[in-house]
């Protein structure tokens, strides 16, 4: 008897299983948070609104200090630096104050949705690039770009007003006629320069500047449109290649362009893309070790420095070289014209387009009085 009541207790380790009512798991199924395993677009929102207010960021910093460049210029400490230093200051604290004005705003947009501040601050980007196609920005944009170069900047803006004064100079019919003899070598400028990553208009340039576009051969040595002396090896060797021609030919119009299209690459790869000292070693050429070693002798930096050290030396060659270029470029532009300068408001619509190499893009032609 004692037996079978311990076979029918009921074990000590084992508890009691009570099942869930249905209703009871469907209770506690909504009080758990759902599970949620897609968070890119909160990141991608996230990525947005912050890519946004950075670009925020550098108009208003563009905006502030182009001003302040114009506003307190000079190198006066009372009248000039501690008021430009002052204006930094005050932007820095600015810039701290809205974004804690913007944390407070952002909390209450995202009880709206996730997307809300992200929305705003594209919408706000938006203005901001809108007003900065404006010339007001550009001219900003400018002034900072001076203040950031220092000399060299200023160097640049120097040798561009002279670009600028070349033009105006020159006998505008005699370059429309030089102009006209460019049109047949076209086709090969654009795709010489094209492989050799070399701006055409500036190709151009080095054409008028050397030959008018009157192949020839000169008194030292030079040869054809773009008066093509000693040429690197690699240099020939590769335009063999591309023209898949055993011997070239300098004095043909097609190799004469090629050459002159990778050699110009190769010097600015030797400057290190810098245009000015690109177009001076490839008027100086190669002899005596060419424009390198004469900046190596002399320690010079840049287009500048070399300057007083060039003694016989054409100095004035890129500028004569940007000034034919900005001539193709208004001749093209205008329909086979060149505005003067100095009429009207030419000055300031031409400076607006831009020189070839210095200012790539090539605005419509608007404005300008023939």
């Amino acid at each position: 008897m004692q037996e079978k009541s311990k076979l029918t207790a009921r074990p000590r380790n084992v508890s009691r299983q009570t099942p869930v009512r249905p209703s009871r798991a469907r209770a506690v199924a909504k009080r758990q948070p759902p599970v949620t395993t897609r968070k890119t677009p909160v990141f991608l929102w996230l990525a947005l609104e912050i890519l946004s207010l950075a670009l925020l960021g550098l108009f208003a910093t563009i905006l502030v200090l182009g001003h302040a460049s114009v506003w307190f210029g000079g190198s006066d400490l009372t009248e000039s630096l501690l008021p430009f230093a002052g204006s930094v200051l005050i932007l820095a604290i600015s810039a701290s104050l809205m974004l804690s004005g913007w944390l407070r705003l952002r909390r209450i947009l995202l009880r709206m949705s996730p997307a809300a501040a992200s929305l705003l601050a594209m919408v706000l980007l938006v203005g901001a690039a809108i007003h900065a196609a404006g010339s007001g920005f550009e001219e900003d944009l400018y002034r900072l770009r001076g203040l950031v170069g220092g000399a060299s900047q200023a160097g640049r803006d120097r040798i561009t007003h002279q670009v600028f004064a070349a033009y105006r100079k020159a006998d505008h019919q005699e370059l429309i006629r030089i102009l006209l003899r460019v049109q047949p070598y076209l086709p090969d400028i654009r795709q010489a320069a094209f492989i050799y990553r070399v701006d055409p208009e500036v190709l151009i340039g080095i054409g008028v500047a050397e030959s008018s576009f009157i192949p020839r051969d000169s008194r030292d040595g030079g040869k054809g449109l773009f008066q093509i002396t000693e040429i690197p090896k690699e240099v020939t060797l590769e335009v063999s290649s591309r023209l898949q021609k055993k011997t070239l030919d300098p004095r043909a119009p097609r190799d004469n362009t090629y050459l002159a299209a990778a050699t110009f690459r190769s010097y600015l790869d030797a400057m290190r893309g810098d245009l000015f000292l690109g177009l001076l070693a490839y008027n100086i050429g190669p002899k005596n070790g060419g424009l390198a070693s004469i900046m190596q002798q002399y320690g010079a930096r840049d287009f500048f420095t070399i300057q007083p050290y060039l003694k016989e030396l054409p100095r004035d060659y890129p500028i004569r070289v940007l000034s034919s270029a900005l001539a193709y470029r208004l001749f093209d532009l205008g329909g086979g014209e060149l505005p003067r300068y100095e009429e009207g408001d030419n000055a300031k619509v031409i400076q607006g387009i831009g020189i070839p190499g210095i200012h790539p893009v090539l605005p419509a032609l608007g404005g300008v009085s023939h």
